[in-house]
């Protein structure tokens, strides 16, 4: 049987670019092309070519708004093949008409978690692109006159033609826009939480030395999870005097509206003026009445103090330090001298892989590495001296003894920092151990017979016992309510500190700490205008007035509550202490014990809640203040606080436990 050659041919193959958009479905004898965006039904037949379709596909994509020079530049691929977005090759060989159909993708914090932008249909949002790049400027800290940048307009026509690139100004009113909505959204969430708000204040500085105060709100959500939100980015001027700066800070306050919940401030400096915190100590108190007498709403930094006591120690031993330098350029000064240090090294036995490195003058760590160091290779130096008398940087062995004697005290404080700003949940518990240890060692370095470690030492002391008085009662009653320390802790390093008056100071701690929670158990519920805390029984202030009960109400609270809300501290106290493991949470111990301890577990939210230090760990080991970059520092204050504030709160994690809050450099 003969087979004639039309009914062998195959089916014509679909080459045009148009059949992207296509779909061809046969119906009897007859061939229609559905328009895949629209589904309108043209003639799909092959004697009809496809300049038909061409030209409704012109139409129909226009009216979506779609880059109609790109998609149909396109040629078509194999049937059912799709290139990944996350495969393609960029290779410059790749043939630029290859039509790609695009990944479905998620995009924006903002946006539904349901809705989806498809690239292949999804219609073009001048309005919504102009949002997005004003948020990833914001969110990536771009100056905002990226967008009049040559380079910048290029990219973006290649990318999306149809984008309008606007001015500076028109992006900043994004930016703007943006600021406000984010800023509602904390406001609404600060004002929910049933705790109280802890505020760290800290000075920034621009590079032409102006003055900024960054205000940001410490607490622990209802999650029991430590969180932080920058509230306001001052620019201080002129005007803005030290007797102001409380006027300052209290407007701060009534803007957020959380003057009325506040419960401890934490500023930079110790030297801060005390009348700042008394102005507004007093201005809250016509609010409210301060609990415990305002002794533990009063906190300064502990980074900023360590950072201080470690300058006057490197202070103390510049000229030596200045040696050691002069030292380590000799011997990196040539290949010859650096290959006989080597050798004069192997002779005396020292067997250290360590390599001699200058320190950086920002970071003080680094001068504890030089330091160590070059104490590792103290007889190669003194044997080099010997040998080589163009070394003129050589030390006496007093001053080997006293860098030996400073690089011990440094490693102590290197310790302590990387153990503090390496913890991922930096509750107030954390610091009392260590703070201890410190004051342990600045009595023991006093005692130095040496005049020049010991009148270093006693300068370091003075610094450190400014900040004892104001912190130690705030560090104690943190340290208490780790349930792996309790009173126990106290009782262990203040008889170390104090020796025969230990017992009258551990009594003070322990009178401070049952003063707070009397007010917590008598004042709490009536703090916030009519709040009630969970488990209490205390009527709203803003019940029924023809309740003839509420006399009764209030005598069955006063006369109830001491027998059986202070028997909740005391029950906790008495209870053993929990076993120390490297695991332990106490943030998720007192989510667990809340209905154990109703009252004891609201102050202990507010209480390790406080910031204890106000540097952020990249910062711990810095020397000089915060510096804001150029592009800030120029803008307006009102724009340079909205980018600012709003670019801590863009960001997509929260604080589980990490003190990256926001650190511009």
């Amino acid at each position: 049987m003969e087979i004639s050659n039309e009914s062998a041919k195959k089916p014509k193959r679909l080459t045009s670019v148009v059949w992207n958009h296509f779909e061809r479905v046969r119906k009897a004898e007859i061939c229609y092309a559905v328009c895949v965006h629209c589904n309108k039904k043209l003639s799909g037949s092959s004697n009809s070519g496809t300049t038909h379709l061409r030209n409704h596909l012109m139409r129909c994509l226009k009216r979506s708004n779609f880059d109609v020079s790109q998609l149909l530049a396109a040629k078509r691929r194999k049937k059912d093949s799709t290139i990944s977005l996350t495969n393609i090759s960029y290779d410059e060989t790749q043939r630029k008409d290859e039509y790609i159909k695009p990944t479905m993708i998620k995009f924006d914090q903002d946006q539904k978690k349901d809705e989806i932008v498809t690239l292949g249909s999804s219609k073009f949002d001048q309005e919504r692109s102009q949002s997005d790049l004003a948020r990833m400027i914001i969110l990536h800290g771009y100056p905002l006159d990226m967008v009049d940048h040559v380079g910048f307009k290029v990219f973006v026509k290649n990318l999306q033609p149809m984008f309008e690139v606007l001015p500076n100004n028109d992006i900043e009113f994004s930016c703007m826009e943006i600021y406000r909505k984010e800023r509602q959204k904390v406001f609404e969430m600060i004002n929910k939480i049933h705790g109280r708000i802890n505020l760290s204040i800290k000075k920034w500085y621009s590079p032409e030395n102006a003055e900024y105060l960054c205000l940001t709100a410490h607490y622990i959500d209802e999650n029991w999870i430590l969180q932080k939100k920058l509230t306001n980015f001052i620019t201080l001027d002129s005007s803005h005097t030290e007797d102001l700066l409380s006027e300052v800070i209290m407007k701060c306050l009534t803007d957020w509206d959380i003057d009325g919940k506040l419960f401890a401030l934490t500023f930079d400096d110790c030297s801060t003026d005390d009348d700042i915190v008394l102005k507004i100590k007093d201005q809250i108190s016509q609010n409210r009445p301060l609990l415990s007498h305002g002794q533990i709403f009063d906190v300064r930094s502990a980074s900023h103090i360590l950072h201080s006591i470690v300058q006057d120690a490197i202070e103390a031993l510049q000229e030596v330090i200045q040696k050691i330098q002069g030292s380590i350029r000799h011997v990196r000064s040539s290949q010859l001298i650096q290959t006989k240090f080597s050798e004069i090294a192997l002779q005396v036995g020292i067997d250290s892989q360590k390599i001699l490195v200058l320190d950086c003058p920002s970071r003080w760590n680094s001068t504890y590495y030089m330091l160590e160091t070059a104490l590792e290779y103290r007889s190669a130096f003194s044997l080099l001296q010997e040998h080589d008398p163009s070394c003129t940087s050589a030390l006496t062995d007093t001053e080997w003894e006293w860098a030996a004697a400073i690089t011990g005290y440094l490693k102590l404080f290197v310790e302590i920092i990387n153990v503090l700003s390496s913890n991922k949940c930096p509750t107030a518990n954390i610091y009392f151990p260590e703070i201890c240890d410190i004051h342990i060692q600045l009595i023991d370095w006093c005692k130095s017979t040496d005049e020049f470690l010991s009148s270093m030492a006693l300068k370091m002391k003075a610094k450190f016992d400014q900040y004892w008085s104001k912190c130690s009662l705030a560090l104690a009653v943190a340290a208490i309510l780790d349930p792996r320390f309790k009173m126990k802790l106290v009782e262990y390093y203040y008889s170390q500190i104090y020796g025969s008056t230990a017992l009258d100071r551990i009594k003070e701690v322990s009178d401070g700490i049952k003063e707070l929670f009397n007010a917590y158990s008598i004042c709490s519920s009536m703090v916030d205008e009519g709040s009630v805390l969970p488990g209490s029984s205390l009527p709203s202030t803003n019940n029924d007035s023809r309740d003839r009960l509420k006399g009764f109400d209030k005598f069955l609270h006063e006369t109830s509550q001491n027998q059986s809300l202070i028997s909740d501290l005391d029950k906790y106290l008495e209870e053993p202490v929990f076993p120390r493991n490297c695991e332990f949470n106490v943030l998720n111990w007192w989510k667990v014990h809340t209905p154990r301890y109703p009252i004891l577990s609201m102050m202990a939210r507010d209480v390790l809640g406080t910031p204890m230090s106000t540097s952020s760990p990249e910062l711990a080991f810095t020397n000089g203040g915060r510096v804001l970059d150029q592009s800030r520092s120029s803008l307006s204050p009102d724009t340079r606080e909205a980018l600012i504030c709003t670019q801590d709160w863009l960001r997509l994690e929260p604080l589980r436990g990490s003190l990256s809050t926001l650190e511009l450099h």
